[in-house]
């Protein structure tokens, strides 16, 4: 069920990007007569699932599920209709219009995206609001799991005060920043201390095992589910108890349960739990494993009850939700391009991060949430747009920069020359396709 979840919404929100990018070449292009002969979504290698003719366009969904496409008449593009293109120019074709208005057609799949991506986060801003975890308030820092993160000098109990020199005061700023952050200037036990992460950093995170996380909140033991094949399903447990201490010693976070438990490997403990206002004494089996064999579960504002962190909240009117959105948006495009801008800097081995359709797919959770799927929609709204403005020929980046040439030197290129870029924009484009997927495939093997 959990796989279904996750494939429904990654194929949604793959399916409205799409649709909406093409969307955006196919109005400017309607709107300037030029006839389009096909608006796909997916490729039609050779077979459609379904196509239906309305007017002189064909509409139809293809069985790969790689992208889409609109064809425009008279442009050279990745169905190289050579025999098309050897005819003399229609008024209604491509190539037949001024290079404004071709320009405008090209630009306006990116356009539409950022533009989705833009309204998103302005009705995410209205309908949810912002909320937040104050560092200030995390009175005993970071939980530390990653071992990449421990091997570069981070422990559990830091706090995170500066990254870059740059304040932070959020745990949404500690995250958001973890792809450009370089230095960190932590409090560790009331000590002032810094950590500069080596040059190749992202690289090495992005080959290190996932599972751990990295800077992650710290909070208690709330008892989540019992299964019944667990050696305490016969034990008076409920899901929301916190366990507050093992055998008269005080366990605050969960972090320190697994090396509390170490000492009593297949003997029975006393633990006290908090239900709702109300302590209970409970008795425990570990296992040799030092397990207790009972899930994790979480509930951030009652911890911010309990005094673990403060949660701050914002709310937006309908008119401050505009302003809302566009910090969100200005974030979000801001910090792509710092990605980028790692991506294509060999020495941080941050191309070793790159994902293909599985890092996509992964991304979505596995319990369906409106508020997470509209969230990461516009991010990879955002993701499609900038790529397709690479000035990769093939891409619409490629054309853009074809046309910006033209309109600059007043000298158009030849179809010739168009039709080889084509190509090399295509075995570049296949190129990146396999490396972005083949890292998907190493990290599947190798964590």
């Amino acid at each position: 069920m959990e796989f279904v979840i996750k494939i429904s919404q990654f194929l949604l929100s793959l399916s409205l990007l799409i649709v909406l990018h093409e969307l955006g070449h196919f109005i400017p292009a309607k709107l300037f007569k030029t006839k389009v002969e096909k608006f796909y979504l997916f490729f039609d290698v050779k077979y459609s699932l379904f196509k239906k003719k309305i007017g002189e366009t064909v509409y139809g969904i293809g069985w790969l599920p790689l992208g889409g496409y609109v064809k425009i008449a008279g442009m050279i593009d990745e169905s190289m209709d050579k025999e098309q293109m050897a005819q003399p120019p229609q008024p209604w074709e491509f190539r037949s219009k001024p290079a404004w208005q071709r320009l405008i057609i090209m630009l306006g799949g990116v356009t539409v995206n950022f533009i989705l991506a833009y309204i998103i986060y302005v009705a995410l801003s209205f309908t949810y609001g912002d909320t937040d975890v104050t560092t200030e308030s995390m009175q005993d820092g970071f939980w530390i799991e990653n071992q990449l993160l421990l091997d570069v000098g981070f422990k559990t109990g830091d706090k995170i005060v500066a990254i870059n020199d740059e304040k932070v005061t959020t745990y949404s700023g500690v995250r958001k920043n973890l792809i450009k952050g370089e230095k960190y200037a932590i409090v560790r036990n009331g000590v002032n201390e810094e950590i500069v992460l080596p040059k190749d950093f992202l690289g090495q995170l992005s080959s290190a095992e996932r599972k751990n996380g990295t800077f992650k909140l710290r909070i208690p033991f709330m008892v989540g589910d019992v299964p019944d094949t667990s050696i305490n399903k016969s034990v008076d447990l409920k899901t929301g108890d916190i366990l507050l201490s093992l055998n008269g010693k005080d366990v605050r976070y969960f972090d320190q349960v697994e090396s509390r438990m170490s000492a009593y490997k297949d003997q029975s403990v006393n633990a006290i739990f908090l239900r709702e206002d109300e302590k209970i004494n409970r008795t425990l089996t570990v296992s040799p494993e030092g397990k207790i064999e009972v899930g994790l579960a979480t509930h951030n504002s009652r911890f911010a009850e309990l005094g673990y962190f403060d949660i701050i909240h914002k709310d937006y009117t309908f008119l401050e939700s505009f302003g809302g959105g566009i910090d969100k948006f200005k974030d979000q495009v801001s910090n792509y391009f710092d990605q980028l801008g790692k991506i294509f800097t060999p020495s941080t081995g941050a191309y070793k991060g790159v994902g293909g359709f599985k890092a996509i797919f992964d991304v979505f959770p596995d319990q369906w949430n409106w508020q997470d799927f509209w969230s990461l929609t516009a991010f990879l709204s955002i993701m499609l747009a900038i790529l397709n403005l690479l000035p990769i020929p093939a891409l619409d980046g490629g054309h853009v920069v074809f046309l910006l040439f033209e309109m600059i030197s007043g000298r158009k290129p030849s179809e010739k020359f168009l039709e080889r870029a084509q190509v090399v924009g295509f075995f570049i484009l296949i190129a990146l396709v396999l490396f972005a997927n083949g890292n998907d495939i190493f990290k599947a093997i190798t964590n």
